[in-house]
């Protein structure tokens, strides 16, 4: 695919030279990471932990679906399978924009046969990763979150006299907020994906001021807030997801959620702490 390219002409106010200046743009401009796919040899062992992790998961034709709290009518599907990642989803702003996408890339848009319908186009990044592109889905009614006590500081004491205590079990998982990728060359990925859907980089992570291995990219919505990075790509020893992040509904269920999934038996990664890039606080797990 040809880059796009807006040529703009002007005449400077001093000198009376005419300046052509080149500016790239992209195909479109996504709204959000949609989902995440995998496939599982063990379909009840795979939905055994997203309900773990805080998912709201349901079954259908033999896929799990996972979704949150929020209007998103899946955030994580699993298909039977070998094991591994299957494929990254993106939300387009509008139905016209997926059809300017299909039409750029010479592919057809087609019905997206999950819950939520709604039009897909299918698209492969460089390293070989499905890229589901997705617009006109029906948002699913939001979810019920817990209701917390809530919190004093130095400065402020909104609970006097009042106990606070958190249940244990799942975090109340809300959304999915970004998802990380190994790449083989970082350069020719990232202007994959900024080339189609208008991604902005956020931060940099450079070896030196000429040679970067990575980026933090965000979306680009213009003067409306969006997440510090939504795709992050890393160069690395092969091409392949290194992680997806959720947003859950407060830092007691960071807290209580991860303490939940130890006690399962699995594996605390890293955290709690909080992030440099984006300022988040996190907890990392596995198995």
């Amino acid at each position: 695919m040809q880059t796009n390219r807006l040529a703009r002409i002007f005449k400077a106010a001093l000198d009376d030279q005419i300046v052509i200046e080149w500016r790239d743009m992209s195909t479109i401009k996504i709204d959000d990471i949609a989902f995440v796919r995998f496939r599982a040899p063990d379909l009840a062992r795979m939905r055994a932990f997203l309900e773990d992790f805080g998912l709201a998961v349901a079954e259908d034709g033999g896929r799990l679906f996972g979704r949150g709290g929020g209007d998103s009518p899946f955030l994580h599907v699993t298909e039977l399978g070998e094991p591994g990642f299957a494929g990254l989803g993106l939300r387009a702003s509008s139905l016209a924009d997926l059809k300017t996408l299909a039409a750029a890339e010479g592919v057809q848009m087609e019905p997206l046969d999950t819950p939520g319908g709604g039009q897909v186009v299918r698209l492969t990044d460089p390293d070989g990763h499905l890229v589901e592109v997705v617009a006109g889905q029906v948002p699913a009614p939001p979810l019920p979150l817990p209701r917390r006590e809530a919190w004093n500081t130095a400065a402020e004491r909104a609970r006097l006299r009042q106990t606070k205590r958190v249940a244990g079990g799942p975090a109340h998982v809300v959304r999915l907020g970004h998802c990380v990728l190994n790449v083989s060359d970082f350069r020719a990925v990232e202007r994959w994906y900024k080339e189609r859907f208008g991604f902005i980089t956020s931060d940099e992570i450079a070896l030196t001021p000429e040679f970067s291995v990575g980026a933090f990219l965000r979306c680009d919505r213009g003067p409306t807030p969006t997440d510090h990075h939504t795709l992050a790509l890393v160069l690395g020893p092969a091409d392949r997801y290194v992680h997806s992040a959720y947003q859950v509904c407060d830092l007691d269920a960071v807290a209580a959620g991860g303490e939940y999934l130890r006690e399962a038996g699995y594996r605390r990664s890293w955290g709690i702490g909080r992030r440099i890039h984006g300022s988040q606080i996190f907890m990392i797990l596995g198995q």
